[in-house]
């Protein structure tokens, strides 16, 4: 009797309008189950809405309680094919239970057109399913190659200069600041070799994400090296030649020695994968009186991508600056060319990843001074313009374009702290340390580092003044005389880019 009068209620339900139908087919893919419930299926409906609220709840769980392990999960790539897998497969069940709970909630006499009709909008609505777990499973996977193809596991990578691995949870427990080298690679048609135009440190306070931004510039001289290091063997007073004299040696700036020194002493640190990489580290720290864990190097032409990934950049330009032009001196340098156009000055000028390219190295009748602290601006509205929304919706683009941006030395192994790091520093103080406008730094013929190292640490330790610096390197004689009480020229990076037109 029973099994009667439940079949009586289906046929009852089911009798309906083709409207009605189409109606709570939609109400039952917004929840799930529900259209089972409304065709008398009430048991098999019930299992398909606690199935549904329980992923919502077991996903806000993780989202809110536990975002160390949403966190472990986007860079773990074993853990991502999975998660791909699973998105893949719930969509895949939530549009079964769409066209099932259709199939039970149409009225049995309607007519073929109205079958039609709604077939028509049950496939819409598996559409709009379909499309959005679709980029979803897509977007874990493009993480999940980005991870790998970046982000090297730390026994399946050589590093002559990368610290230990410690305790993996808390790394940073015994490092107040984390030290990270920067660089901008300038490699492409009509040069030869590599050149690191752009050479950065960013020093990174672990507790709150504050972060000190500072450029060296590319035509530093005799950059020195610690007394332990191989390397101070064989340049004891900086990479240059003494034998040629106290003149300006392009072949030993600062941005020669990613390419040079590597060809001319290989393995001279040790096994890496990355030599100039480590080779800088060792010389900017001793320059600056810091030890730096970590390189990121970016490709000039990945960062074109990225920021066209992005949807571009905002900036403020406060004079004109060139797009190409070429001074054609140099080893490996062209013909003399004049910039082919210029970005004009304005506030808050939105540019695609071409211009912004060019806002960053345009350099061509300005100073080395004004590109640095362009660079800096351009960092910081990167920083500005990785908002959730444009995240989420251009997912795949922007990783598409960090394999062709970046080159690390950072282990897998450490990615969760860093991406924590990374968000505090996100909501933090980025501060700007402009060391050429020190008196102490008159021309990259004879820096004075020992000056320079007293300033780096009077910008990120205002209270303290150390007596010492971390790395004792062997400093060439200068003919500027040190600052016995350096006054550090630091600014919050937001002013230093705010608009204000001024001359380079």
């Amino acid at each position: 009797m029973s099994e009667v009068s439940g079949r009586h209620a289906r046929q009852t339900h089911r009798a309906g309008s083709g409207a009605r139908a189409a109606g709570l087919t939609l109400v039952s893919a917004l929840v799930p189950g529900l259209g089972f419930v409304l065709s008398g299926r009430r048991k098999l409906g019930a299992f398909v809405i606690t199935l549904w609220v329980g992923l919502l709840a077991l996903g806000a769980y993780f989202g809110f309680a536990r975002r160390e392990s949403v966190i472990d999960l986007l860079v773990d790539p074993r853990e991502l094919l999975i998660a791909a897998v699973v998105v893949g497969f719930l969509g895949f069940c939530w549009i079964c239970v769409v066209v099932a709970s259709h199939r039970l909630l149409r009225p049995i006499t309607l007519s073929a057109g109205g079958r039609f009709a709604g077939s028509a909008f049950v496939g819409l609505i598996c559409f709009a399913i379909a499309v959005p777990t679709t980029v979803a499973a897509q977007s874990v996977l493009a993480q999940r190659d980005l991870v790998g193809s970046v982000f090297a596991s730390q026994g399946d990578s050589e590093s002559a200069t990368r610290p230990e691995l410690g305790n993996q949870k808390d790394p940073w427990a015994d490092t107040p600041r984390l030290n990270i080298l920067l660089l901008g690679a300038d490699d492409g048609a009509g040069r030869t070799g590599t050149r690191t135009d752009t050479v950065m440190v960013a020093s990174i306070d672990t507790k709150t994400g504050d972060t000190a931004l500072m450029s060296l510039s590319r035509n530093w001289m005799r950059m020195p090296f610690p007394t332990d290091s191989p390397l101070h063997k064989v340049y004891p007073d900086g990479f240059w030649d003494p034998s040629l004299g106290n003149v300006e040696q392009p072949e030993f700036y600062l941005d020669a020695m990613y390419d040079t020194i590597p060809k001319l002493h290989p393995g001279i640190l040790g096994k890496s994968d990355n030599e100039g990489a480590d080779v800088l580290k060792v010389a900017v720290g001793a320059a600056m009186g810091l030890d730096i864990s970590y390189y990121m190097q970016v490709n000039l032409a990945g960062f074109q991508s990225m920021v066209d990934a992005l949807g571009g950049i905002t900036v403020n330009i406060n004079y004109k600056v060139p797009i190409g032009g070429d001074y054609g001196t140099g080893e490996g340098a062209g013909a003399a060319t004049l910039p082919s156009s210029y970005l004009q000055p304005g506030p808050n000028q939105k540019l695609d990843g071409h211009d912004a390219l060019w806002f960053a190295r345009g350099r061509y009748g300005l100073s080395d001074e004004s590109r640095q602290e362009r660079q800096r601006c351009t960092i910081n509205a990167i920083v500005d313009s990785a908002n959730p929304s444009t995240l989420v919706t251009k997912y795949q683009q922007i990783a598409a374009a960090g394999k062709q941006l970046l080159r690390t030395d950072i282990p897998q192994e450490l990615l969760p702290a860093f991406i924590d790091l990374g968000l505090k520093v996100k909501d933090a103080t980025v501060s700007n340390v402009n060391l050429d406008k020190s008196k102490n730094f008159p021309t990259g013929k004879n820096p004075d580092y020992a000056a320079m190292r007293k300033l780096v640490q009077q910008a990120i330790n205002p209270a303290t003044t150390p007596a010492s610096t971390p790395i004792t390197p062997t400093t060439p004689t200068s003919t500027t005389k040190p600052v016995d009480n350096p006054t550090p020229p630091t600014e919050n990076l937001a002013n230093a880019c705010a608009y204000h037109p001024t001359e380079p």
